[in-house]
């Protein structure tokens, strides 16, 4: 009896878990498993991606959800759509990656699952599935037993006016509670997510596995390339020194610590090193004049280019729950230091990564300074790369998860 895969992503083909759905996807059909996927909305015309939402349905959840704190509740519509597909589909498993975003109603979602004793995997690519709605709880422990009360739920769960972060957490336990322990399996791309899913009362039943996320090592390899050089007309004699992140920005409060490069550049300013910073958003403030910030990379094989010409990588996030730019680095044979963040130094490749406690720039200064003092050999940085991070090993674990779920529940 042949499986039928289903996926359910807020993304498909773009980003980190658009990527990885659209992998996996891919090989299904390659392995001539029957796949499917269900988006809100994709440009893609891949066979077998079902979209169940539009620019006005998600400005209405949206608004719905953030009006009355109601984070994972609305999307009536998308929802419909969503368990009518189930319906006339009948998959056999059913992978859940990110379903936070506003076109599905999260409990309905989990309820249909866990009544028709659908397998299902749940890959955490970050906390929200245990938490009261946040997708990193950093020092908090309210997620052990309850949450509400939030100091920060109007940045965490974009509520406007109401703290309803009990009442979210309070429901996702429920919605794992009418889960069968053998139908429900509980991915972490990372062992430290692991260890905090391990601890989660929400999860304790459950199987738990760590998959590693996976890079497209056909693109993100060693380039003898001098472009991003001679586009910023940088010397031959400068060294440079790569930032990469989602956003860019030099506020005290922001997340991917922006603050922290502009703080190292001027620490920097008598090391013949230059900062170039790639950023898909950006805020840039009178910078330091050896930091260069460049925007959104034109393409996946630019940003692999900018990998290879540079000399080491800096991340500064306050917390990842993997690092994709901490694998892609290393896969394009280039060492990174970064601040410990949970993820990365868990995901990390030891000889060629550095770690700094968070917000010790003296401490992630002379970690740099060691690191391009350092001559490594590039070839054995992408060896190691390829080994622990390139997308097939990622797509085929998976696809081992599927079968082995899928066997084992039917003996049940």
């Amino acid at each position: 009896m042949k499986m039928k895969i289903c996926q359910i992503n807020c993304v498909y083909g773009s980003g980190s878990t658009g990527s990885i759905v659209e992998e996996i996807h891919t090989e299904l059909i390659k392995r001539n498993i029957k796949s499917i996927v269900i988006v809100p909305k994709t440009k893609s015309k891949d066979k077998g991606v079902y979209t169940v939402s539009n620019r006005l349905l998600n400005d209405l959840s949206a608004f719905y959800r953030r009006f009355f704190g109601r984070q994972f509740d609305g999307a009536f519509v998308q929802t419909n759509r969503i368990l009518n597909i189930l319906k006339k589909e009948k998959p056999d498993l059913v992978h859940l990656h990110c379903i936070n975003g506003n076109d599905i109603n999260v409990y309905r979602l989990m309820n249909y699952l866990s009544s028709n004793k659908i397998k299902t995997v749940l890959t955490l690519h970050a906390e929200f599935p245990y938490t009261g709605g946040c997708a990193h709880a950093y020092s908090c422990q309210k997620w052990l037993d309850g949450c509400g009360d939030c100091y920060r739920f109007k940045k965490a769960t974009n509520s406007w006016i109401f703290d309803r972060t009990a009442r979210t957490w309070k429901k996702q336990k429920d919605c794992f509670g009418k889960f069968d322990d053998n139908k429900l399996v509980i991915v972490s791309v990372s062992p430290w997510l692991n260890s905090r899913a391990g601890i989660s009362p929400m999860l304790t039943k459950f199987k738990k596995i760590v998959i590693l996320n996976g890079c497209d090592t056909s693109i993100f390899y060693p380039r003898k390339t001098n472009n991003w050089r001679e586009k910023l007309n940088i010397s031959p004699d400068k060294i440079i020194v790569a930032h990469i992140t989602a956003s860019f920005n030099p506020d005290s409060n922001d997340s991917k610590g922006g603050r922290f490069i502009y703080q190292l550049a001027e620490q920097c300013k008598n090391d013949n090193i230059v900062f170039v910073v790639a950023a898909n958003s950006g805020k840039v403030d009178t910078p330091p004049d050896n930091l260069l910030y460049v925007g959104r990379a034109p393409s996946a094989e630019s940003l692999a280019e900018l990998y290879s010409e540079a000399s080491c990588t800096v991340v500064t996030s306050k917390r990842e729950t993997f690092s994709m730019v901490l694998a892609e680095s290393i896969c394009c044979g280039t060492p990174v230091v970064a601040f410990k963040a949970g993820g990365p130094e868990s995901i990390s490749v030891q000889d060629f990564t550095d770690f700094a406690e968070y917000g010790d720039i003296e401490e992630l200064y002379k970690k740099l300074m060691m690191m391009v003092e350092e001559h490594h050999n590039r070839q054995k940085i992408e060896e190691s790369g390829k080994n622990k991070y390139d997308k097939s090993r990622m797509v085929s674990e998976y696809i081992n998860e599927y079968f082995e779920l899928f066997n084992c529940a039917d003996k049940s």
